[in-house]
């Protein structure tokens, strides 16, 4: 059990929570409220829990919660499937999973990576470590087989490339930060000992402030599709849809960035990708 990462989960999804979520008045007594989001004590009345007791969860103080409290706790504050689960496991009702040797990537995933057109795609683990690429992926953003097997990670690639890997465009909702924090905390909460994730989140929080702000909202929810801006030299700006799959049974995430067809972005895709597999000019005279 993690009590303080517990603690400030249970915090911050209770200030993120707006009284009308629960049905209760905006106002107090017919004064605003001084803090945000719900009370402590109207959280324990939704779940039925003891105020005092709720109290030293989030102050770090308390035994570890029964299933049943943290199942009572987690439908008071609406908590999403994926926030249950990260409860659950902050509250050490799910066993760690062992940081060990590198997973492998099914053989169906490197054969999907080939056959999906003009989709630059990739796949990565729970460290961010990609472990697989199609030829457009690294067309679009760089020559991952030419790097150092250390250096091909997700947050090290957008603490050197920058805009590159991380920008989105302006209109865009969330970003790139936000979904990095999520899953990274989602996956330290899984592989609590595994110290080369820690330091790399630690690293990244120092060199990109986006990130560090978005890591103290202690959210866990992954986002499926984001838009995703990068600057391909000559081909220009291309404003793409990110979209990430688990694959089942791992902790293994293929990520797809891909335009719509008929954009100019698609466009700019096949041509790159065309581009990649087009043959090679003889060399006889």
């Amino acid at each position: 059990m993690d009590k303080r990462e517990l603690g400030g989960f249970l915090r911050a999804r209770r200030e993120a929570l707006r009284p009308a979520d629960v049905g209760l008045p905006e106002l107090a007594g017919g004064r605003a409220r001084r803090t945000p989001g719900l009370r402590r004590e109207e959280v324990c009345d939704l779940a039925g829990v003891s105020a005092n007791y709720y109290e030293r969860l989030e102050q770090a103080r308390a035994p570890r919660p029964s299933p049943q409290v943290i199942d009572a706790i987690g439908r008071a504050l609406k908590l999403s499937e994926a926030e249950r689960a990260h409860l659950s496991r902050l509250a050490g009702h799910a066993p760690p999973v062992r940081s060990g040797e590198p997973e492998k990537v099914p053989p169906g995933v490197l054969a999907l990576l080939d056959r999906i057109g003009p989709v630059a795609a990739y796949v990565c683990d729970a460290r961010h470590d990609m472990l697989a690429w199609n030829d457009l992926a690294a067309a679009l953003v760089t020559d991952f087989g030419a790097l150092p097997p250390a250096e091909r990670n997700v947050l090290r690639l957008a603490m050197r490339l920058g805009p590159t890997v991380c920008s989105a465009p302006p209109e865009a909702a969330g970003g790139f930060e936000a979904q990095a924090a999520a899953q990274s905390r989602e996956a330290l909460t899984r592989r609590p000992h595994d110290s080369a994730l820690r330091r790399l989140v630690g690293e990244f929080a120092e060199r990109v402030p986006g990130f560090a702000a978005e890591w103290r909202r202690n959210d866990v929810r992954p986002r499926a599709t984001l838009r995703k801006r990068v600057d391909r030299g000559e081909l220009g700006v291309l404003d793409l849809d990110s979209q990430t799959l688990a694959v089942p049974g791992s902790d293994l995430r293929v990520v797809m960035l891909s335009a719509e067809p008929g954009t100019l972005a698609h466009d700019k895709l096949t041509r790159l990708q065309l581009r990649r597999t087009a043959p090679a000019p003889s060399s006889r005279p």
